[in-house]
């Protein structure tokens, strides 16, 4: 869930990874390897990844109540 909620919630702010790396202040190769799910997260970088993307980091882990979310 994450991988897909962060790629999908960074898209639709229309934000690289390079710029949401700088916002979070995570190395950008981090935030990629994540949305390809060759890594986990820790809770503090999803609430970091959160928080550069104006969120609240539940909303980052919360599966999509339909299809078209």
């Amino acid at each position: 869930m994450l991988a897909l909620n962060l790629r999908r919630y960074r898209q639709a702010q229309s934000l690289s990874q390079e710029e949401l790396a700088h916002r979070a202040g995570i190395d950008r190769t981090y935030i990629s390897s994540i949305e390809r799910c060759v890594y986990a997260a820790s809770i503090e970088v999803v609430d970091r990844l959160a928080q550069g993307l104006g969120l609240e980091a539940a909303d980052l882990l919360r599966r999509p109540s339909s299809p078209e979310e």
